[in-house]
């Protein structure tokens, strides 16, 4: 029996469902100031400047001037049940994620993963927002708070709360996914695309 596709009216049911539950988040980034600022603040309290050091982190002193402030490494589908991994290598080509999906098995709870360099100046408020789109319709948009984040020589990693895929006739086919990684100052450090396939089953 043929796989029934969603009409326009149903994909419009389901976006108004999920957009209908984002609510506005009240938030004022604090001001910005340089890391030699902060080191520079009471450099003479002892106590102050170890706490400093580990909230800083270990970073190396000689950076490359090209190299971006935030770099996002890669995105995985974190699934337990999926045969093999789930990872987006987000440092080559961005177009090659159109043409190789991921195939996500209908029901299954999943989280996703995104793993980012802070390379030179702490960075604020830190988002990774996500819209989902079907048949050319939005049908959701999530935004995560990810945080703040000094420069540090090893990855940081920010992991999405668990999240359940949508199972159902309608529910299988092929989603388009924009991901945005972005700041307080409205900085994108990353933009790409994706798709992702819902099925009945893994191998389809």
């Amino acid at each position: 029996m043929a796989e029934q596709e969603p009409t326009a009216e149903q994909l419009a049911v389901i976006a108004a469902e999920n957009l209908e539950d984002e609510s506005a988040v009240s938030y004022k980034a604090p001001a910005q100031k340089t890391l030699q600022e902060i080191e520079e603040l009471d450099k003479d309290d002892e106590s102050l400047r170890k706490y400093k050091e580990l909230l800083l982190g270990n970073r190396s002193k000689v950076l490359d001037p090209n190299v971006p402030n935030v770099q996002v490494v890669r995105l995985t589908l974190v699934c337990a049940a999926a045969p093999h991994a789930l990872v987006l290598d987000l440092t080559g080509d961005l177009d090659n994620f159109k043409k190789n999906p991921f195939v996500l098995k209908e029901g299954v709870e999943y989280k996703i993963k995104i793993s980012f360099r802070v390379n030179k100046e702490i960075v604020s408020g830190l988002k990774y927002v996500q819209a989902t789109s079907r048949k050319g319709i939005q049908i959701d948009k999530t935004e995560y708070m990810v945080g703040s984040y000094g420069p540090s020589d090893s990855e940081h990693m920010y992991v999405t709360p668990q999240e359940e895929a949508p199972k159902g006739m309608l529910a299988r086919g092929s989603y388009v996914i924009r991901s945005l990684f972005t700041d307080d100052d409205q900085q994108k450090h990353l933009s790409w695309e994706w798709q992702l396939n819902i099925t009945k089953n893994w191998k389809e």
